[in-house]
């Protein structure tokens, strides 16, 4: 009794993957409507800030060079301060190929830093950095394209006196505005130098 029944199934079983088969073979509009995947991260894209000046700056402006980018805020008292010297000190590692890199900081908290403020924070950190902003809208489009998060962290009648929780990881786009890898908070200035000349 066991054994016709486990032919049955397994009978069962072929008809079915022959028929599949044949649906496909006959049906050719299904396999074009296959959903295919191109493996790439999606990490990054378009954006629309505000530089120094108060001109609008777009990503395409960075096009031809690579652009180190880090999503930070002009009061943070620790993890901010200490990626962009990291940053800095890994460019400078790169010798004449420093010139490939853009690095750029976004700030968080559009709130308290302006412009102005933001391109006067990252002149402590070299020439070589720009510094963006822009409306509270601006930011969250820019910080959800590069998958950044933040939070604002404020008690009662605190004022101006309040903390952002944010992501601390430093992306690297090509020069065609694509991801190419991204860089976690903590890796030593000479490690983030070697990441860097592997894809320069």
């Amino acid at each position: 009794m066991r054994r016709p029944l486990l032919l049955i199934i397994v009978g069962g079983f072929l008809l079915g993957a022959l028929v599949g088969a044949g649906v496909l073979i006959l049906n050719p509009d299904m396999q074009r409507n296959r959903v295919e995947t191109s493996g790439k991260a999606l990490i990054g894209g378009p954006f629309e800030l505000v530089g120094k000046d108060g001109s609008t700056v777009t990503d395409k402006a960075f096009r031809g060079k690579y652009m180190l980018v880090f999503f930070g805020y002009t009061h943070c008292p620790d993890i901010c301060p200490a990626e962009l010297q990291v940053m800095a000190s890994a460019l400078d590692g790169l010798g004449k190929d420093a010139d490939k890199v853009v690095p750029i900081f976004i700030t968080v908290d559009p709130e308290r830093d302006t412009p102005r403020v933001v391109a006067d924070y990252v002149m402590n950190f070299g020439p070589r950095f720009v510094g963006l902003s822009g409306t509270p809208e601006q930011i969250a489009k820019a910080a959800k394209a590069y998958r950044v998060t933040f939070e604002k962290h404020q008690e009662a009648g605190a004022g101006d006196n309040y903390s952002v929780d944010h992501s601390a990881i430093a992306y690297l786009m090509g020069p065609d505005g694509e991801y190419i890898t991204h860089i976690p908070y903590g890796t030593p200035a000479p490690k983030m130098t070697e990441i860097l000349q592997r894809y320069l």
